[in-house]
């Protein structure tokens, strides 16, 4: 092990979606950073693959994630006009559910509080409009304009190409294996050298409960599947003419999926939540005949014509946190340290603009973006 000169103003530990947009907005401003990645850039064995990812502005989970919403539309399409790859497609999306439950309720009333572009549609409407559904008859719907898909791996990518284009200094395969808070600095040590910043930003993904064993945090990593299926009548869900989608479908949690894509063939269906608990060290990654079984009843259930052979299949992990919300503050014992974790299989749209957020708190301490209702004084109540 070599140990390097503290010449870094920044490190970022993780440089999936959240770390490599925080290393682009700290190069873009001068800073010297370094980011660390225990795999390649990018890589699928956290929560950013899987082809696709869902972005929608009428927030059910919490009406003030919609102001940072609108900021990281600007930020993605921002990326896209930079780096000329087009990481966002806005094609709109249909959400379902029980008209008096969570989903469509918090959805309408998001979309009302803040003033935005969305369709309150009642059954006969749904089936008329998207005869693609199976719309149980208690079931009411919104559609959102501006829903949209982003393309993970493209993002990532994007944003790690951003970093090193205005000097930032990224490491693939070089694990973090300890950091310490020290008058000299914050000390990073890997297996290959031990590194000194005045500023750290930890993007730990699924591994941050091993980064932050000390705040006291639980955080519950759980193994979600998604699959591709080749439907019976294509044409019906092609880009353009069907939208994202989601389901609450009554048995905790929502179903979701996206029209077909040009980066992998199939229809793509996910559950998000609930799920297996596992750990990104354990957990397993082939696909068993329940997973399989699953996936194909989401399919047959909701998107009858879209049933058909199943084509591939993968796992992701969450993240989660004990509200769902996610995890964007300083460290308790040393503000130089800006954590951001526990993302709750939601995080991934938010990317650009918690990139932005984060750069603020590494370089001044503060920003302007909302963020305080996802402090961790809310664990200490």
């Amino acid at each position: 092990m070599s140990c390097m000169n503290p010449s870094y103003d920044v490190i970022v530990i993780g440089l999936g979606t959240m770390g490599a947009a925080t290393c682009a907005y700290l190069a873009r401003r001068g800073a010297r950073v370094l980011g660390l990645e225990q795999f390649g850039i990018p890589h699928a064995h956290g929560s950013a693959g899987g082809e696709s990812r869902v972005i929608r502005l009428s927030y059910f989970e919490h009406p003030d994630y919609v102001p940072l919403l609108l900021r990281a539309y600007e930020l993605w399409h921002d990326l896209s006009r930079e780096t000329g790859r087009t990481v966002l497609y806005e094609t709109g999306g249909m959400y379902l559910g029980p008209a008096d439950g969570e989903f469509i309720r918090g959805s309408i009333g998001a979309a009302r509080q803040y003033d935005l572009p969305h369709e309150v549609l009642e059954n006969a409407e749904i089936k008329q409009r998207f005869p693609q559904f199976n719309v149980p008859e208690a079931c009411a719907g919104i559609f959102e304009p501006r829903a949209g898909v982003i393309i993970p791996e493209l993002a990532v990518g994007a944003f790690a190409e951003s970093a090193l284009r205005h000097g930032a200094e990224l490491h693939g395969h070089e694990p973090v294996r300890s950091w310490s808070s020290e008058n000299a600095g914050i000390e990073v040590t890997t297996d290959r050298a031990r590194y000194v910043a005045d500023r750290l930003v930890i993007c730990g993904g699924a591994w941050s409960g091993r980064l932050l064993r000390d705040l006291g945090v639980p955080l519950a990593v759980t193994r979600q599947t998604m699959g591709w299926f080749w439907p019976k009548r294509p044409a019906l869900f092609e880009f353009g003419r069907f939208p994202v989608w989601a389901f609450e479908d009554g048995r905790g949690g929502l179903q979701y999926g996206f029209p077909l894509l040009q980066n992998r063939p199939g229809l793509k269906v996910a559950r998000h939540l609930p799920a297996e608990a596992t750990t990104p060290e354990s957990v397993d990654r082939t696909i068993s005949e329940k997973d399989r079984w699953e996936l194909l009843d989401m399919v047959d259930e909701t998107l009858p014509e879209g049933t058909g052979p199943l084509l591939s299949a993968s796992v992701c992990l969450y993240t989660n946190t004990p509200d769902g919300h996610f995890i964007v503050d300083q460290h308790p014992e040393d503000e130089r340290v800006t954590l951001a974790c526990g993302f709750s299989g939601h995080g991934f749209k938010f990317a650009s603009v918690m990139g932005e957020a984060l750069a603020d708190l590494a370089e001044h301490g503060r920003t302007t973006h909302p963020v305080t209702f996802l402090g961790l004084d809310r664990f200490r109540k």
